[in-house]
């Protein structure tokens, strides 16, 4: 048995007018092949034209090794020299990723490279944020802290994604005062009886390619796996659902500080505490179906 994903619809390019009505009002998402082919970046952006602009900065690294209790939030696991990441990725696979990192701030002269579409929404132009990966790598299922409308623009090579609306959260193993999923969950090729609440879940599934755009409504939980060496860009929207906005300010304001005190506080007994309550609170709600 698989999870219960249905293709992300996909169009070649698309007006601001039917974005609107067709997506984000109805906060679905939707891949569009063919918006970004009169971008500099469409015909220039590859792992080596990053290589050549960036390649003596310094870079911040993430794997897929559990949360540290002495790791504060989001805390990177390494640094390496772009150069020598982007040989990396090239000649081996590796679980290294990049994860947002702000091109503005690091390398501005790529912002001449694209410009900031018209999709009806007023995107956060300090923002975009660039991440890389090699084959096989991936991120664990998660949400982003701000719970933003998100445009991923996809270079090189293929991508694949997996993503659920937050009316899937009883259904996912929600880590409590955290934005992830139980992190021992495979995504990719889930144990449907150690996770049987998943078999409830409904999400959608897609693979970007170079020059792909994927829209990720408000909130939405995503799943990145690499296919291939790549990278992408994201841009960002605010959130405009209120209850997502106040969550947003939550997660920002309160939630992050209060689980690094904690970490601090208990150390791994809170990890372990949060792992455990997410399978709980997660078959107390699947309990509730039954009934």
């Amino acid at each position: 048995m698989k999870l219960n994903l249905q293709s992300v619809d996909r169009v070649e390019t698309i007006s601001k007018k039917d974005f609107l009505e067709r997506y984000f009002k109805p906060q679905k998402p939707v891949v569009i092949e063919r918006f970004i082919e009169d971008w500099p970046a469409f015909t220039k952006w590859n792992l080596e034209y990053m290589k050549s602009v960036a390649g003596d900065i310094t870079v911040p690294l993430y794997d897929d090794r559990p949360v540290d209790y002495k790791e504060g939030f989001n805390e990177p696991h390494a640094k390496m020299k772009m150069s020598g990441y982007i040989d990396l990725l090239k000649t081996q696979p590796t679980k290294y990723r990049i994860f947002l990192w702000n091109i503005l701030k690091e390398v501005p002269q790529l912002q001449n490279d694209f410009s900031y579409p018209d999709f009806g929404l007023r995107l956060m132009k300090g923002l975009p944020m660039l991440f890389f990966g090699g084959q096989d790598s991936y991120t664990f299922m998660h949400y982003d802290i701000d719970l933003a409308n998100i445009f991923h623009f996809h270079f090189e090579g293929k991508k694949k994604c997996i993503l659920f609306p937050q009316t899937e959260n009883k259904h996912l193993y929600k880590v409590p005062h955290s934005l992830i999923t139980r992190e021992d969950i495979d995504f990719n090729n889930p144990d449907l009886e150690k996770w049987p609440a998943l078999k409830n879940a409904k999400g959608f599934i897609t693979e970007l390619e170079h020059g792909n755009v994927l829209y990720m409504p408000e909130g939405y939980w995503h799943y990145m796996r690499y296919v291939t060496p790549g990278f992408s860009m994201s841009l960002r929207a605010i959130a405009r659902n209120p209850k997502n906005l106040s969550k947003a300010v939550y997660n920002i304001l309160i939630m992050r500080y209060f689980d690094n005190l904690m970490r601090r506080i208990k150390g791994q007994q809170w990890i372990d505490w949060k792992n455990e309550q997410a399978i709980i609170r997660t078959h107390k709600y699947m309990d509730t179906l039954v009934k």
